[in-house]
């Protein structure tokens, strides 16, 4: 089978001379991408890239931070909008990489690179997308595109500034986002659920005394009861696309480090991995009854999601023969109040590997699929 001309025939709304003049400038633009280093909270230089590839392509683009968007050219307030979102952000090359992580050389159809796959396939696909559809008229949806910072890191600056940002808000002109597809590795399936972070700091207390003397209450003992109990438990509800609850102590450490102290304090680290069968409060509340430890959450924002199975998005999806599964990895699908379907191309499994790569034809194949998901919902 020629791959690409069964692409080209599968979206009927591009021609050929529209798709090769995409596919390429798509290419182009994440060469780029990879060779500027664009660490979270270091954007700044690739949202110039993204700021210059738009204008270029003759769009009225907007910033705050490092996070760009742009709307369509007819934007309708009396419509609702549709969010394409994908980050631009990397993490930081691990030691095992062996090529230069910063150099976008391609080797039997992989281009290799740092971000490639994690996210920049799916944000020039999608920007991709949104160029396609960007002059047309009448469509159902506003069509909004951002590359937005700090997804790695789960920052305050990125997706979630941008949506309560004054300068987003306006720029919607009153319109409502009704949804949003958020571009990561995927292999191209839908991500319908999402689990949700909660990262909490456990603190056991006791009495300090000499350990030759067996004084005191040791707090560490403590922590180990408290610690056996969230090994072994079992959440209740059982989701059908993300699966139990997880928990995982991760981190331990007493208040003293001298051998012949008991600890009167002790601190750990639980990492939580709650399905969308749960809020985060009920899962805090059935650890403080179950423990003597005080725990404290770092942080309530990533909470878990799941867009509805028959939501249009989803329905669009499945028509082109994709199929949906719960997703064990958190995105800044977990920062939107609105549906959100997460799918992209490549692969999570590459994300923040050694030598990370993307297929060009996994590129193509995004481009193809967002482009003929979107003109049937437009």
């Amino acid at each position: 089978m020629n791959w690409r001309k069964d692409l080209r025939e599968q979206v009927f709304v591009m021609s050929k001379q529209e798709y090769l003049m995409w596919t390429q400038k798509a290419t182009e633009l994440l060469c780029s991408l990879i060779r500027q280093a664009s660490f979270s909270r270091e954007e700044s230089l690739t949202g110039d890239l993204i700021q210059g590839f738009l204008e270029k392509n003759s769009v009225v683009v907007h910033r705050y931070l490092n996070n760009i968007w742009a709307v369509n050219k007819y934007f309708d307030p009396s419509k609702p909008s549709l969010l394409l979102n994908s980050h631009h952000d990397t993490v930081k090359p691990n030691a095992g990489y062996t090529r230069d992580p910063f150099d976008p050389v391609i080797e039997d159809g992989k281009l290799f690179g740092l971000g490639s796959n994690d996210a920049g396939g799916c944000l020039v696909s999608l920007l991709t997308a949104f160029l396609h559809f960007y002059e047309k008229e009448s469509l159902a949806y506003n069509l909004i595109v951002a590359a937005t910072a700090e997804e790695e890191i789960s920052g305050h600056d990125g997706v979630e500034a941008l949506l309560e940002s004054a300068a987003f808000q306006e720029s919607l002109q009153g319109s409502v986002i009704d949804a949003a597809i958020v571009g990561e590795p995927t292999l191209m399936q839908m991500a319908v659920a999402e689990r949700g972070l909660m990262v909490l700091d456990g603190t056991a207390k006791g009495k300090a005394g000499h350990a030759a003397r067996e004084e005191g209450e040791n707090a560490l003992y403590t922590a180990m009861a408290d610690i056996a109990w969230l090994c072994s438990y079992q959440f209740d509800r059982v989701s059908e696309f993300l699966g139990p609850v997880k928990m995982n102590v991760t981190v331990i450490e007493t208040s003293n480090k001298a051998h012949n102290v008991v600890p009167d304090t002790c601190h750990f680290v639980v990492d939580v991995r709650i399905n969308e069968c749960y809020t985060f409060e009920e899962v805090l509340q059935t650890i403080s009854v179950h423990t003597k430890s005080r725990f404290q959450p770092r942080s309530s924002r990533l909470r878990s999601s799941m867009i509805p199975l028959d939501h249009p998005l989803v329905r669009a999806g499945a028509a082109q023969g994709l199929g949906w599964y719960g997703s064990p990895t958190t995105s800044d699908k977990a920062l939107m109040p609105f549906p959100t379907l997460k799918m992209g191309p490549g692969d999570s499994a590459r994300s923040h590997t050694a030598d990370e790569f993307i297929y060009l034809q996994e590129v193509e194949q995004g481009i193809a699929m967002y482009i003929k998901m979107l003109d049937a919902l437009l």
